[in-house]
């Protein structure tokens, strides 16, 4: 199944162009000297680089038949997460933990870290990007259960507002087996901090 990119901004010069102008002028209203040589080129780096933040590519959700009907859980833990924050449009940066419970069918495990990208490459809220993830997983693999852990630093908390540096925000959304079987859950979550083969 495939997954469909409409990205927030095409890659288009006259797109880039006209955000580059846009990106110039609020530069300029702050007080940056966006006409020396130095910050010149501030601008255009400025707009590239979040059209590379918020543009997705596409890939295919690979799955197989589960043939020995595999029933213990899978579970990826540390892949890497990078979005924007909707409401200053500034970074947060963490780690996602995603395991689930097969049914009829297993993922190939590069497939949930390009699940992950995926839904972080566009302006985001870390909890609901946690359920897009879960979500899409449970729609794609229908499997006993899902489950989805985020922990990340929200630059929009570190280097202004409450400059609450070091802060980690966790969300989780847990689906199926790993929602309602105690004893499932907990061996996800314990799972999801292990460090280093320590608890």
């Amino acid at each position: 199944m495939s997954q469909t990119v409409t990205p927030i901004l095409e890659h288009r010069l006259d797109r880039l162009e006209q955000a580059t102008a846009a990106a110039s002028e609020m530069l300029a209203a702050l007080g940056v000297p966006v006409h020396e040589d130095d910050l010149a080129e501030t601008p255009r780096r400025l707009v590239h680089a979040y059209a590379e933040l918020l543009t997705p590519g596409p890939f295919e959700m690979t799955t197989f038949p589960n043939r020995e009907e595999y029933d213990e859980l899978v579970l990826v833990r540390d892949i890497p997460v990078r979005s924007l924050c909707e409401h200053h449009m500034l970074p947060f940066i963490g780690v996602a933990h995603v395991g689930y419970l097969p049914g009829q069918r297993i993922v190939g495990l590069s497939k949930l870290a390009r699940t992950v990208d995926f839904h972080a490459r566009r302006v985001q809220t870390q909890e609901r990007l946690t359920s897009q993830v879960a979500d899409d997983l449970q729609r794609q693999l229908d499997p006993l259960g899902v489950g989805v852990v985020i922990e990340a630093e929200h630059t929009c908390m570190s280097v202004r507002g409450a400059r609450a540096d070091g802060a980690r925000t966790v969300t989780a959304r847990l689906l199926g087996q790993l929602r309602e079987n105690p004893a499932t859950r907990a061996e996800f979550l314990a799972l999801t901090r292990e460090r280093g083969g320590r608890s």
